[in-house]
């Protein structure tokens, strides 16, 4: 188990828990996510994704975020009922977190220690950044928000970690 795996997460419907209890040993994709934003339509190629690979260990998980143009200021509820309505999303969603600053979310902080293709780390630069994060809790890979979630080197570093 990985420092990743341990850390604390609070579901969208406040249960408490850990990243490794809520991903149950599967390969996850982390992904910041916003209701009121332009890249708001990869909710659909999220879900799509989940769907199609949920079966082989894989899962979504969303971590609404309201730090890029206050893009995500709903409720819990609000942000929950968008989701499902507008896309039809049954990805796990955490609570609304900060992925950047003093105030950012411990998963946060240990997914931003991971660089991009192009050696960037750090901060999010806006919503819908995207982690492949392995089931024992290793990030091996991390894309910048307009790279779609069913990008061929996205698709790659998740089939490179699926349970077999």
């Amino acid at each position: 188990m990985t420092e990743l795996t341990a850390l604390p997460l609070t579901t969208l419907d406040g249960k408490e828990t850990t990243f490794g209890e809520l991903t149950d040993g599967k390969a996850v994709l982390v992904v910041n996510v916003a209701s009121r934003c332009g890249l708001t339509p990869q909710y659909g190629k999220l879900e799509a994704l989940h769907e199609e690979l949920s079966d082989r260990g894989f899962t979504v998980l969303g971590f609404p975020s309201n730090q890029f143009g206050g893009q995500e200021p709903g409720t819990a509820e609000e942000i929950s009922e968008f989701c499902s309505t507008t896309y039809g999303v049954t990805v796990p969603l955490a609570q609304k977190i900060e992925v950047n600053g003093p105030d950012r979310d411990p998963i946060y902080a240990a997914l931003t220690d991971t660089p991009d293709a192009s050696g960037e780390a750090g901060d999010i630069t806006w919503n819908f950044a995207k982690f492949v994060v392995a089931p024992d809790g290793h990030v091996v890979g991390r894309f910048r928000p307009r790279t779609e979630p069913d990008a061929p080197e996205i698709r790659a570093a998740i089939d490179s970690v699926l349970p077999s």
